[in-house]
C-alpha cells in the first residue's frame, strides 16, 4: 500500500533512509557522514520538514506491508522546478517492487499537478539506483555529471490520458 507519510512515521523513515543509505555509501565516504546518532537526529529532522510541508510544494509517501514501512518517497517543487529529492526502499525488501510502485505513485501526483519535468540526482556510485531511474525513463543532464558524488537525471512526463468518458473525440462522421 502506498499512502502519505504521517509525523507518527518520522522514527521509521529515518531508521530506514539510513539502512538504504549504508548500502550505497558504505566504504566510498566516512560512516559518520551516513551513520551514528547524530546523523539519524539530522536526516529524522529533515524528513520532519518534507512531512510538514505543503502539498502543493511537494509530498512524502511511504510504502506499507502489514503496517510495516517498507519504502519511502520525497518530491519538491520550487521555483517552478520539481525533484525527486528521496526514494528509498528497505534492502530487506528490494526486488518485490516497491520501489516501482512508489515511482509511480510520484508519477501519478506529477501529472494530476500538471508537472512536464522532474529532475533527480542520484550518487555516482549507486548504480543500483541508477539501472532504476534508467528503466523508468528517467536520462542523464545533457551537461554529464556535476562536479562531485552525483549524477543529475531527469524524467520528461506525457500529460494524463483522460479518464474512460472523459474522451472527447468530437463530432463523428
Amino acid at each position: 500500500m502506498i499512502r502519505t507519510a504521517r509525523p507518527a512515521d518520522l522514527d521509521a523513515i529515518a531508521a530506514l533512509h539510513a539502512r538504504a543509505r549504508a548500502t550505497y555509501y558504505q566504504g566510498r565516504i566516512p560512516e559518520e557522514e551516513y551513520g551514528g546518532a547524530a546523523e539519524l537526529a539530522r536526516t529524522r529532522e529533515g524528513w520532519s520538514v518534507a512531512v510538514a510541508r505543503a502539498a502543493a510544494d511537494g509530498g512524502v509517501l511511504c510504502a506499507e506491508q502489514d503496517g510495516e514501512l517498507t519504502g519511502i518517497a520525497a518530491f519538491r517543487t520550487a521555483d517552478g522546478e520539481t525533484t525527486l529529492t528521496q526514494l528509498h526502499v528497505d534492502p530487506v525488501h528490494w526486488r518485490r517492487g516497491t520501489g516501482a510502485a512508489l515511482h509511480a505513485a510520484c508519477v501519478e501526483a506529477w501529472r494530476r499537478a500538471g508537472v512536464r519535468r522532474v529532475r533527480l540526482e542520484v550518487y555516482e556510485h549507486n548504480l543500483r539506483a541508477q539501472a532504476f531511474y534508467a528503466a523508468h525513463g528517467w536520462l542523464p543532464a545533457r551537461s554529464g555529471p556535476r562536479p562531485g558524488s552525483h549524477r543529475t537525471l531527469w524524467l520528461t512526463l506525457e500529460p494524463a490520458a483522460p479518464a474512460s468518458g472523459e474522451w472527447d473525440a468530437g463530432p463523428l462522421g
